[in-house]
């Protein structure tokens, strides 16, 4: 496979990990029981921060939307990577580098903190990433040193 289709691979896994997550994390309805009492506590209890009052939910919901917009803006951009890719992989490897690695860590605190559903998703995407490196790579070697 060629480092453009991992890259759109990868994009559509990040689209469906920022909907997936949204659906169920931003939005989803906590259980009856402790955990509607928690988010209840959480909503109840507001607090000064910097001039501004907010709760607890608040700053759950916020950081929630807040990793959804960057799953979103990321599949966008690896889409966008990927048409690019056709003839410049080589040269997006280190970008590339830099959300594998971010992936695995993510991938890290998702199963310590949640579940094995993000952290699915995320090796996924970090292993597409990975993809799209070893076949930049192996373009790079087919055609040897390029000249200036």
């Amino acid at each position: 496979m060629k480092a453009p289709l991992f890259l759109r691979a990868a994009s559509v896994l990040t689209l469906l990990h920022a909907v997936l997550h949204t659906v169920g994390g931003v939005f989803g309805k906590p259980e009856p029981g402790v955990g509607a009492a928690t988010d209840a506590v959480m909503r109840a209890n507001h607090f000064q921060v910097l001039g501004v009052t907010r709760s607890y939910w608040e700053f759950y919901h916020g950081m929630g939307l807040g990793i959804t917009i960057s799953l979103t803006a990321e599949g966008l951009l690896f889409w966008l990577l990927g048409g690019l890719a056709k003839k410049h992989a080589a040269e997006l490897r280190p970008i590339l580098w830099v959300f594998v690695l971010a992936y695995l860590a993510f991938a890290i605190n998702s199963y310590i903190y949640f579940f094995s559903g993000p952290v699915i998703a995320e090796i996924l995407i970090a292993g597409c990433l990975s993809g799209a490196i070893a076949s930049a790579n192996r373009v790079a070697a087919d055609n040897g040193p390029r000249e200036a």
